[in-house]
């Protein structure tokens, strides 16, 4: 048996977890024919973690061994390009073999540049995904701790209309997504959901490398099961987005957002909205991000819906020409509607990364992360010790 994902919060610590050291890597392709290409990668890690279920009580650590390969085919024409990358994970738990289990991810992305004004991205993936099961506190007689097993498929795309260096621009995009479960007896089956969206956004340019924009987003989601949770989400958001200005570059999008349910006895949510991704660079050879949000998250646990609150804040620094460091600080806060519980998740990781040849990193790592929340039982603290190697061609 398992619980129900533990908010998308617990999923973003992980995959830190995974990915702790940055790629310094410059893959060799190999040139299939003139115009189509082949990139392989592989990521061997070994991670210790404390508390690999994320619990307050009853914590269980492990030794986990990671084997991830990725395969990317590249193509280019003169108005076009094509990529289409298939990527693996195997998590190997030495002390609960159980859990062990392999994601797989499937993306396919291209480029149509029809002429200077007229351009169109269009994107599709397959994830196959198994996380490690929260909790067992409701387990009965007869019943078996069970991971989270679930697929995401998608398909989307954006048509842009407006030359990049015109004066104004549009893009017109949309996005159709189908979350569902493979847990046994249906377990998890009330989260399973179909969504549309579609979004629009202008853009004004008010300075050589800095342009106004108003962006406009519509969802739908519609449940399998569930039909208390079906909604309509609509946002309105301005802001600004720059490229290289002095030493930074990002966007600000500040504005508001609107769920209404189909169900009229649940209470419709409404609130301010903001998505922030600024970018700075002091010097070559060092980096700051920061990225801070406001949004309407999915319901889960009996609510209707998550206000989330999110900030993070990164420092990429080379040291030396092969050696480079990736130290972050991440805070969240999830306000649960209709019901009593609010989580405060923060999460610090710092890493170092080796770049012994071209085709050879190796990395070492550390993560701490903590949910404080008012729920009983939904608090943990969460240390995770990594180390890698990714090799290429």
């Amino acid at each position: 048996m398992c619980m129900k994902l533990k908010a998308s919060s617990l999923a973003a610590v992980v995959s830190v977890a995974l990915s702790t050291n940055a790629w310094a890597i410059e893959p060799q392709f190999i040139k299939l024919t003139d115009s189509l290409t082949f990139t392989p990668t592989l990521k061997v890690g070994e991670r210790y973690d404390d508390n690999f279920r994320a619990v307050e009580e009853g914590e269980k650590s492990s030794w986990i061994t990671q084997i991830a390969p990725s395969f990317e085919l590249g193509a280019e024409g003169r108005k076009s390009a094509y990529k289409l990358t298939y990527s693996a994970n195997t998590d190997i738990f030495h002390s609960s073999h159980k859990d062990d289990n392999t994601d797989h991810h499937l993306n396919a992305d291209a480029v149509l540049k029809f002429d200077a004004r007229n351009q169109l991205k269009l994107d599709a993936g397959y994830q196959q995904v198994e996380d490690t099961a929260v909790d067992d506190r409701n387990l009965t007689n007869g019943q078996s701790l069970e991971n989270n097993k679930y697929t995401i498929a998608n398909i989307g795309g954006v048509y842009t209309y407006g030359a990049e260096s015109a004066r104004a621009q549009i893009d017109l995009g949309a996005d159709y997504r189908e979350l569902r479960y493979q847990n046994s007896d249906h377990l998890n089956a009330e989260n399973e959901y179909d969504t549309t969206a579609l979004r629009s956004t202008f853009y004004y340019r008010v300075a050589p490398k800095t342009r106004a924009l108003l962006e406009a987003r519509h969802s739908d989601y519609d449940y399998v099961t569930n039909d208390r949770l079906n909604s309509n989400d609509i946002a309105l958001l301005g802001g600004l987005t720059w490229e290289a200005t002095a030493k930074t570059s990002g966007s600000v999008k500040i504005g508001a957002e609107k769920k209404r349910f189909d169900d009229s006895s649940v209470d419709e949510q409404s609130g301010s909205m903001w998505e922030v991704g600024v970018k700075w660079k002091p010097r070559t050879y060092s980096t700051f991000n920061l990225e801070t949000s406001r949004e309407l998250d999915e319901g889960d646990d009996g609510s209707s819906s998550i206000q989330s609150q999110s900030v993070s804040l990164s420092w990429e620094h080379e040291w030396l020409e092969r050696l480079s460091s990736d130290v972050s600080y991440s805070y969240a806060d999830e306000e649960y509607q209709d019901i009593d519980r609010d989580d405060k998740i923060k999460s610090f990781s710092v890493a170092l990364t080796y770049e012994m040849r071209r085709w050879l990193d190796v990395g070492v790592g550390y993560i701490y992360a903590e949910d404080d929340s008012t729920a009983i039982g939904e608090s943990y603290e969460r240390n995770i010790y990594s180390v890698s190697v990714i090799v290429s061609l």
